[in-house]
């Protein structure tokens, strides 16, 4: 794997690097839950993004004020509150891509040779999380998505509320479900290669010029939005 410690997640950089390659936290746009591959439209869509991106040499990735809170929340209490309470230092990265740059991920920390996945949900969602005990389905993929890109052998899952017990799991690699992702992602990335000369033959045979984004200084992307 190769990790990139010199950019924020969210940064100027970090859109860039991710442009066009299929992220763990985007791996349910081509398996299910279940690690089937996914058919339909919903592939579809995903790859037409993914397309776009590596085109505008930028992510098409849209955030909204509860994204913003919960990365808040994550910076300010609760990778701290997990340092604190598990005596484990996390390690905050910008991004990691597999050796060959097809598949990236971006963890909110590592520790040891594993690695983190912190929710900060909504309060419903979280008694939701901590009744069932075990890793939400709708995080199934990118858990496992990033041991995939990592070869990480585990990955911490931990829900984490204001004034509510934590949820903390140890997600232990599973074999079959690594060759099912790699199955999708071989799929994906043949039909991205096939789109990508289309689009190429369509520009005439020319690559995109890519402009280069402005950067958002950091304070302007979250400070104005109330941690509740």
């Amino acid at each position: 794997m190769i990790v990139h410690r010199d950019f924020q997640q969210g940064s100027v950089e970090w859109t860039q690097i991710r442009a066009g390659i299929p992220t763990a936290s985007e791996f349910d746009n081509i398996l299910t839950p279940e690690f089937k591959i996914r058919t339909g439209q919903m592939p579809q869509t995903y790859l037409a993004k993914k397309l776009s991106e590596a085109w505008l040499g930028g992510s098409l990735a849209e955030f909204t004020t509860f994204d913003v809170e919960q990365g808040r929340i994550l910076e300010d209490e609760a990778i701290p509150w997990y340092e604190l309470n598990f005596d484990e230092p996390v390690e905050r990265v910008g991004f990691i891509t597999t050796d060959d740059k097809k598949a990236g991920c971006s963890p909110d920390g590592l520790i040891s040779d594993g690695g983190i996945e912190i929710k900060c949900p909504a309060v419903h969602t979280h008694v939701g999380y901590l009744l069932a005990g075990e890793l939400p389905k709708d995080y199934a993929c990118q858990v496992h998505g990033s041991m995939w890109v990592t070869g990480a052998p585990w990955w911490k899952f931990c829900s984490y509320r204001r004034r509510l017990p934590p949820l903390v799991l140890t997600i232990f690699r599973d074999d079959d479900i690594q060759k099912k992702i790699a199955d999708a992602l071989a799929g994906f990335l043949e039909r991205f290669d096939a789109g990508w000369k289309r689009l190429v033959e369509m520009n005439g045979g020319r690559e995109p010029a890519r402009p280069k984004l402005s950067p958002i200084p950091p304070q302007q992307q979250n400070d104005d939005v109330p941690i509740p």
